[in-house]
């Protein structure tokens, strides 16, 4: 059976998580919204079809969606978008990440390539987990938090909701990442 996964943003991140999506198997197919709409009508080689805000007019055009936007607070906005046109909210996790069967992760969140999910660890609604990035075992990332590329989580981090680390940074065994807190890149804790 055919499945099409509407992704909101036709961005970097937007094409990283559609590509995901595909090579996953799950998704046989990509539409995307974008602001940029009608200036930008193809992503990835996939239709953008409108602006996010038409996201009510393709509810009946897609089996799942996801807010694929790096920015937390407008992810937040878009995923309230997708649960008001009562589309299921959906997570892409690339081929080639591994996530551990005893981590949890959220609707709506992106693992992206080369990231590792650890044992037992904990990964709220609407994360990113971005490529290579690690989240070690027993590591609670909260809603909306975001890791870049590279990231790496000791064992027992806490992450919290909105926060957003940076490229390379580190942050050493059972650290506290205050909620909101934005971590330049290379950023360490120990």
């Amino acid at each position: 059976m055919a499945r099409t996964l509407l992704v909101l943003g036709a961005g970097g991140h937007g094409k990283s998580v559609a590509e995901a999506a595909l090579l996953g198997g799950q998704w046989n197919a990509v539409l995307f919204l974008d602001d940029a709409w009608p200036d930008v009508t193809e992503a990835l080689g996939c239709e953008v079809r409108g602006k996010v805000a038409d996201i009510a007019q393709f509810a009946s055009c897609c089996e799942g969606a996801i807010a694929a936007v790096g920015n937390n607070s407008v992810r937040e906005h878009w995923i309230g978008l997708i649960e008001q046109a009562g589309i299921e909210l959906v997570s892409v996790v690339h081929p080639k990440a591994w996530v551990s069967p005893s981590a949890m992760v959220g609707a709506g969140t992106a693992v992206m390539a080369g990231a590792v999910v650890g044992t037992v660890s904990k990964v709220g609604k609407g994360a990113i987990i971005n490529a290579n990035a690690t989240v070690d075992h027993d590591v609670v990332m909260e809603e909306l938090s975001h890791i870049g590329v590279g990231v790496q989580l000791a064992g027992g981090v806490r992450v919290g909701a909105r926060a957003w680390l940076q490229a390379g940074s580190s942050c050493g065994y059972h650290v506290v990442v205050e909620a909101g807190v934005k971590l330049g890149p290379g950023t360490v804790l120990a």
